[in-house]
């Protein structure tokens, strides 16, 4: 029996739990926190303060907008995005887009490799080079991330996810409040939008903050972590809306946290060498304490995100490798135990060790722009799909006030793409 047919019973039990109810968006919300979301945050935070903090908001709310439109159109249509496209447009679309989500994987993948392993240096430093320790450390966690995910299953994934989220939320939360700047202070930077010159580089990073919240092509696995939790009727949008308003609200968190403690610390270095920097200067500002706070928050935040991308990226491609071969899925799950998912799961966590002797800032910059890249396509993509009531029905047809943020974040997110290089 596949492992998708004896998760069934499972899934259908969890959405009477709490836990069930908002799992797929906690899922979400760790998967799209990961090293590069935490370094933007600090360094923005450290460079402009807090009156950026609106900027934090925008951003969870433009990913809100386009996730619970890839929600919309599965809970009409019992189709994933992919499954739509490839119906609506052809099998050309999924030729385009495996070359993408295979460059997307290396990058994305080299980049938490680094950010774990960099972490993990920082808090047991037995290797004495951090060079060696962010390779060792990183391929290990890697290693650990595939057991995981290849002998637990999704139960045991989500189980450790949690864990994960609970460790990053309480440990990087608390070190934002033990450096609280005031109140005042914090809501002035919420609902008082303004963007300091910063020598020129404050527009630059304020959109790179804006971009940077939540993830990018993990947004289309939400669509399957519904199905593993048997939501697959029109009736549930309503409790999709709450999961996700739920989820981005803990990435708006998390991001918020970030600013604040880059703010309240000398910011040093970059990418995941300024995670660890940052982690010195706490050590000044409030005690070791609160730098182990932090370093124990980062490790939740990006070995969770290492984890989510590992379970959930195979989906894609197992699921456009069923498209391409003409096997339509229907609403049944992708099968985990299936040849293509765990190849790709192989892949993912093996071949991306290359990144590990590069430098992660040079990492970290190629998956920002190629994640910035997809954006565009999906708001688009939901703008004709979800727009057209033959298709979706007069319930889930794109309203106008879903139309303007969808414009808008289709027209931010081709400006950010445009403009790749930060100053």
């Amino acid at each position: 029996m596949s492992d998708a047919e004896t998760q069934q019973p499972a899934g259908t039990s969890r959405r009477r739990s709490l836990a069930g109810l908002i799992g797929p968006g906690l899922l979400l919300a760790a998967t799209g926190v990961g090293a590069g979301d935490l370094a933007t945050g600090s360094f923005v935070g450290g460079l402009l303060g807090t009156a950026v903090l609106w900027a934090v908001a925008v951003g969870a709310f433009f990913k809100y907008v386009v996730t619970e439109g890839l929600a919309r159109w599965q809970l009409a249509t019992g189709q994933t995005l992919i499954e739509g496209v490839a119906t609506r447009a052809g099998r050309w679309a999924i030729w385009l887009f495996l070359p993408y989500l295979v460059l997307w994987s290396f990058f994305v993948g080299s980049a938490l490799m680094s950010a774990t392993g960099a972490t993990l240096h920082a808090i047991a430093p037995v290797f004495g080079d951090a060079e060696t320790g962010k390779i060792v450390f990183g391929a290990a966690a890697s290693l650990a991330g595939l057991a995981l995910v290849w002998f637990g299953g999704y139960r045991l994934f989500d189980h450790v996810m949690r864990v994960c989220i609970g460790v990053m939320f309480v440990t990087v939360v608390l070190t934002a409040v033990l450096l609280w700047p005031g109140t005042s202070t914090v809501l002035e930077g919420l609902f008082r939008p303004s963007i300091p010159d910063a020598g020129g580089l404050g527009v630059t990073w304020t959109l790179a903050l804006i971009g940077g919240v939540g993830g990018t092509l993990t947004v289309l696995c939400y669509g399957y972590w519904l199905r593993e939790e048997g939501r697959d009727q029109p009736g549930d949008l309503r409790l999709c809306r709450v999961d996700l308003a739920m989820g981005y609200a803990m990435t708006a968190i998390f991001g918020l946290a970030m600013v604040i403690i880059g703010s309240g610390t000398r910011i040093e270095g970059s990418g995941a060498t300024l995670l660890v920097a940052l982690s010195a200067q706490l050590d000044e500002a409030i005690g070791p304490a609160g730098a182990w706070l932090f370093l124990i928050g980062t490790f939740g935040a990006v070995f969770s995100s290492l984890l989510g991308v590992w379970q959930c990226v195979p989906y894609l491609f197992a699921d456009s490798c069923d498209l391409l071969r003409g096997e339509r899925k229907g609403a049944s799950r992708v099968d985990t135990a299936s040849f293509p998912y765990r190849a790709f799961l192989v892949f993912i966590a093996t071949v991306p060790m290359l990144g590990l002797f590069w430098r992660f800032r040079d990492v970290q910059m190629l998956y920002a722009v190629i994640g910035a890249w997809l954006f565009p396509v999906l708001a688009l993509t939901l703008l004709i799909f979800n727009g057209r009531t033959v298709w979706v029905g007069a319930r889930f047809v794109n309203r106008p006030l879903t139309v303007l943020a969808l414009v808008v974040v289709l027209a931010f997110f081709s400006y950010l793409g445009l403009r790749p290089h930060l100053g």
